[in-house]
């Protein structure tokens, strides 16, 4: 055997680790980090009331301490309940005010969308012209207004969230079913005689998956802005209990004497929000969906 084919012969290749590909792409660093984040998150909002302790007990003497003062990390907001406490116990109705409501909203939305796009004119129209009637109105503002309709809580306030994040999934869904109405394999579903439904779980679901699932990742970190939101102006969650919008609307009367203590829970949601801001841009680059909807 000459060289020359001793040199063209392929050497052994190591196989890529799994955790590190996805769908045959290479897993950046960036989103590695992003989902390492995540779940952090995730797992602050499961354990974060038990590490927490007591957080609602008011203690007068000890109010408004600043960093680190009397071993209170993150100081004490104006009943003397230590911040740093109350962010972890606040951690879970923040994170489930958000990522519920997403959730219910994308089930819904992605029906809605479906049969949008598979249904008739008649029932297209009905469906896209009702969902064009809640882009009217900002966002937040329907959001206030529904909350206020159904009244204060924590349950009341994510139905409101789900209602105005249904809209913008539904019209998504609805664009990505409407690329495959004539491609081959939904033309070979028709002649199969399959029907309609057999067809939208079948064909359409699993090809319109991870568009609308992307888009609904990068939808929780707003939501978490919006429920913090509803907290703060007393539509959301009810004091005493902790909630990282809530604890904005305690600490909102010493914004100029203690401006610093003011200042965590709001960098708590922007940070929490970010994460899945960041975490949804990067499964879209991941998994190109814009690409592969196209194709």
């Amino acid at each position: 055997m000459t060289s020359t084919a001793i040199a063209a012969e392929p050497g052994p290749q190591r196989a890529a680790p799994a955790a590190r590909t996805v769908r045959g792409r290479h897993v950046p660093w960036g989103l590695r980090v992003t989902g390492a984040l995540t779940l952090v998150l995730l797992a602050l909002a499961v354990c974060g009331p038990w590490l927490a302790g007591d957080v609602e007990t008011s203690h007068i003497g000890a109010r408004l301490l600043g960093f680190g003062v009397d071993g209170h990390v993150l100081g004490t907001d104006g009943q003397g309940r230590d911040i740093a406490a109350r962010l972890l116990a606040g951690a879970r109705p923040s994170l489930v005010a958000g990522i519920v409501p997403v959730v219910v909203a994308t089930v819904a939305g992605t029906a809605l969308g479906i049969v949008a796009a598979l249904a008739g004119r008649v029932t297209h129209a009905a469906i896209m012209r009702t969902l064009d009637v809640f882009y009217a109105f900002p966002a937040v503002l329907l959001a206030i207004a529904i909350g206020a309709a159904l009244g204060s809580g924590t349950t009341n306030a994510m139905v409101s969230l789900a209602i105005v994040l249904v809209p913008p999934i539904a019209r998504m869904a609805e664009t990505e079913t409407a690329r495959l109405r004539t491609a081959d394999f939904m033309e070979s579903g028709r002649a199969s005689g399959a029907g309609r439904t057999a067809i939208a779980l079948r064909q359409v679901l699993p090809n319109i998956a991870p568009p609308v699932g992307v888009y609904a990742t990068s939808l929780v970190g707003l939501a978490i802005v919006y429920a913090a939101g509803l907290s703060f102006l007393g539509l959301g969650v009810a004091p005493p209990h902790a909630e990282w919008g809530l604890m904005i609307g305690d600490l909102k009367q010493y914004v100029f004497s203690h401006p610093a203590l003011t200042i965590v829970p709001a960098v708590a949601i922007l940070l929490a929000s970010t994460v899945f801001n960041v975490l949804g841009n990067g499964l879209r680059a991941l998994l190109d969906v814009r690409s592969e909807a196209a194709a």
